[in-house]
C-alpha cells in the first residue's frame, strides 16, 4: 500500500496532504489559491496519484507560502508513500504539448534532489498567481520528493499554457517513473543496491 499523509504546521501555513500512489486520479484540492488548485488537481489527475490536499496560508500577505509549503508537502508524501523504492521504474521524460506550448519533463526518481527548470513567463502574473511561484512550487517539490528533476519550456505564449503544461509534464513522467514492473518488483533500480546518498 503506497500511501502516505503529511501535516505540516507553521507560523504561516497549515498544510494537510493525503496520497495513495496507486490511485485512480481523484484529487480533492483546497489551498485558498485559484489557480493552485487548478493546477494540484491537474496533476493528481494526470499522475492518477489520488491527492487529498487542504492548507490554510497567510494569504493577506501573498500566495508565496501557501504555494511553497505545499509543494514541501506533497514531495515528503510521495517521498514516504514510495518507500524503498523497490520495483519503480525509476527514470521517465515526457515532451508535453498543450496548444501552442511545448514543455520536455525529465526525472530520476534518485533520492538526490535536484531541479533544473528552464521555464519563462511573459508576465509577472496568471490572473492573481505570480509567475515565480510556479518555479518555487517544482524546487520545494523535487528538494522534499527525493528526485532529481528537469522541467524545460521549448516553446509557448500563453503563460497559463506554459504552466499547465509543466505540471502535466511531471504528472505523466512521474506516473511512469513510479509504476511498479512486474519484472523487477523487489529489486531497487540502482547497480549500487540501494538510491539516495
Amino acid at each position: 500500500m503506497r500511501k502516505a499523509a503529511i501535516r505540516r504546521t507553521t507560523k504561516e501555513t497549515d498544510v494537510a496532504v493525503a496520497i495513495d500512489l496507486d490511485g485512480t486520479g481523484a484529487g480533492s484540492v483546497s489551498t485558498g489559491i485559484g489557480f493552485l488548485d487548478h493546477m494540484l488537481d491537474l496533476l493528481a489527475r494526470h499522475s492518477r496519484i489520488d491527492m487529498d490536499i487542504k492548507a490554510v496560508g497567510d494569504l493577506h500577505i501573498d500566495y508565496h507560502h501557501t504555494t511553497e509549503d505545499d509543494g514541501i508537502a506533497l514531495g515528503q508524501a510521495v517521498n514516504q508513500a514510495m518507500g524503498d523504492l523497490k520495483g519503480i521504474g525509476r527514470y521517465a521524460d515526457v515532451l508535453l504539448p498543450m496548444d501552442e506550448t511545448l514543455t520536455r519533463v525529465a526525472l530520476d526518481v534518485s533520492g538526490r534532489p535536484f531541479l533544473v527548470f528552464r521555464t519563462a513567463f511573459h508576465s509577472e502574473k496568471i490572473g492573481s498567481f505570480d509567475t515565480q511561484l510556479v518555479g518555487e512550487w517544482f524546487k520545494a517539490f523535487a528538494m522534499n520528493a527525493g528526485i532529481t528533476l528537469h522541467v524545460e519550456t521549448l516553446y509557448g505564449i500563453n503563460d497559463h499554457h506554459i504552466s499547465e503544461s509543466c505540471f502535466k509534464g511531471l504528472a505523466r513522467a512521474l506516473r511512469a517513473a513510479i509504476a511498479i514492473d512486474p519484472r523487477a518488483k523487489d529489486e531497487v533500480p540502482s547497480t549500487k543496491g540501494r538510491l539516495g546518498g
